[in-house]
């Protein structure tokens, strides 16, 4: 294992504290937590997002803490949902009286963790509220899930649902937003190399040298299939067909894509595949509003890469392209 990390045990530790002393603007720690917040939290009056998950998906989700954004992220271990009491620390430091949102991947251990929480902060009168992300089309049901499992589509609940809140929206109305994206968001992905967890010290799964794995998780659990390595166009094909035969989306529907990579994943490949998607929803008549690419929600050092489509109406248009500013997305 060839990691830039000091003892496997600190490197959540050591990264939390490493992000706030390099976005002093954007970020606050909450004491004696692995809880970071936006440096003006909380705001008054204003409905507040927590997201979280396990580290090791950076910059998801500290990195999108921030105006426009989430209020609070919570960090747990690596690929390791944060404890109830973690995700309550979260919950108590952003709220401003206007009530809470969790944004939830579909993880069993993140589901059960955030609702402990939801139900402790409810019993100190807080108002929470919790919707959970499933955009992944790849498998029904998986190691980690009960149903579809929540992967970079999560980004885009952040941004659209984050405007809502900045708007003012109240928390009824921030939550049918949420809900709203994540009814209108799918994701597939694939990796060329697993990953090493620091405290494993070995691959999460094995792959041959002239291999590709289709549909895999950001745990470092594996895909549906295996696949002898394709061009990046044929990868694109792929993904994107599977994702359109999920969406089942008509001609002239505008849609927002994201082409994210894993984490060992070079700009110049992703843009490849971007060029590709557009290509082809070009050619199925589907109108591209907005295009992101970029490590949004990785998977340690996995090389690979998802792409998310996003069907949009006047609404959720609007709110993607409100102000956003945070450490790892800024749009002004």
């Amino acid at each position: 294992m060839k990691k830039i990390i000091n003892k496997s045990e600190n490197v959540v530790e050591e990264m939390l504290e490493g992000m706030v002393k390099a976005h002093p603007q954007y970020l606050k720690r909450v004491e004696d937590s692995n809880v970071l917040v936006r440096q003006n939290s909380p705001v008054k009056g204003k409905v507040a997002l927590v997201s979280g998950g396990g580290s090791g998906h950076e910059p998801a989700h500290s990195g999108f803490v921030g105006l426009g954004m989430l209020d609070g992220a919570v960090a747990g271990e690596v690929f390791t949902s944060p404890t109830p009491e973690q995700i309550l620390k979260g919950i108590k430091a952003v709220d401003g009286g206007a009530g809470v949102l969790l944004i939830i991947k579909n993880y069993s251990g993140d589901v059960m963790n955030f609702e402990m929480a939801s139900e402790l902060a409810q019993m100190e009168g807080i108002q929470v509220e919790q919707v959970i992300v499933n955009d992944d089309v790849a498998v029904e049901d998986s190691t980690y899930t009960v149903g579809r499992r929540g992967i970079a589509g999560t980004i885009l609940v952040h941004k659209i649902t984050g405007a809502a809140a900045q708007k003012g929206f109240d928390l009824d109305d921030v939550k049918r937003v949420a809900e709203k994206t994540i009814k209108n968001v799918r994701t597939m992905g694939m990796s060329l190399i697993p990953c090493i967890v620091p405290a494993v010290g070995k691959p999460s799964f094995e792959i041959g040298e002239d291999e590709m794995e289709i549909g895999l998780g950001i745990h470092g659990e594996p895909g549906i299939r295996k696949e002898k390595i394709k061009t990046a166009d044929q990868i694109a094909a792929i993904l994107l067909n599977n994702i359109l035969d999920d969406m089942k989306l008509e001609k002239d529907d505008e849609v927002a894509v994201m082409v994210n990579g894993l984490g060992g994943t070079p700009l110049m490949e992703l843009y490849i595949v971007n060029n590709e998607v557009n290509k082809l929803l070009s050619e199925k008549g589907i109108k591209i509003y907005k295009t992101i690419v970029g490590d949004y929600m990785t998977s340690l050092e996995m090389a690979g890469a998802s792409i998310s489509l996003l069907k949009l109406d006047d609404e959720l248009k609007e709110l993607l392209d409100s102000k956003a500013d945070t450490p790892a997305f800024r749009q002004l």
